[in-house]
């Protein structure tokens, strides 16, 4: 009931409307038509995931891995997978565990794509992306998606922090 009185955080708004842009550019149907993602569930989350560590991992090589803002995107990922969950009508027992697995799955992909990226393994990310989002790792698909990617998180480094902080972020289009 107090919550009513409290000031909005600034953090969290910005990390909503961050998490927005996030999911506006995942659903970009290039992804889809174009690149071939499958326009799956497992697809979707892949692009989702894939653009929502590139923005972590933006605000990670400036501001550090504790980073409250890449934390309370994190907590908007979780809140709008439990979300979804149940929207899709999942048992409530089987929620908690399904939202563990989808972090689980942004965890491990932060560490690889993360890894790779720093390698400057261009090779490497797209067989990871062709892994994930393809189940295949020699798509040739896989090697558009990551020089997109490359291309988005140069984007991103060029971008201000304070930006990012207010919760102004763009992406290019998939295939710039």
């Amino acid at each position: 009931m107090f919550r009513l009185f409290r000031e909005p955080d600034p953090t969290a708004q910005a990390a909503t409307e961050l998490y927005g842009s996030v999911v506006t550019q995942a659903r970009h149907v290039s992804f889809y038509s174009d690149l071939m993602v499958p326009d799956t569930k497992e697809g979707r989350f892949e692009v989702l995931v894939l653009h929502l560590v590139m923005l972590i991992e933006r605000i990670r090589a400036e501001a550090g891995s504790a980073d409250p803002l890449a934390r309370a995107l994190t907590e908007t990922f979780v809140t709008d997978m439990d979300d979804n969950f149940r929207e899709v009508g999942i048992g409530d027992t089987s929620v908690p565990k399904k939202v563990k697995k989808a972090a689980g799955a942004l965890y491990d992909r932060t560490f690889e794509y993360r890894a790779l990226s720093e390698a400057g393994d261009a090779a490497g990310f797209a067989r990871a992306i062709g892994g994930h989002v393809f189940d295949d790792e020699d798509r040739a698909q896989a090697r558009k998606i990551a020089d997109y990617a490359i291309a988005a998180m140069q984007d991103l480094d060029a971008v201000p922090l304070d930006d990012i902080r207010s919760g102004r972020i763009s992406f290019r289009a998939p295939l710039s």
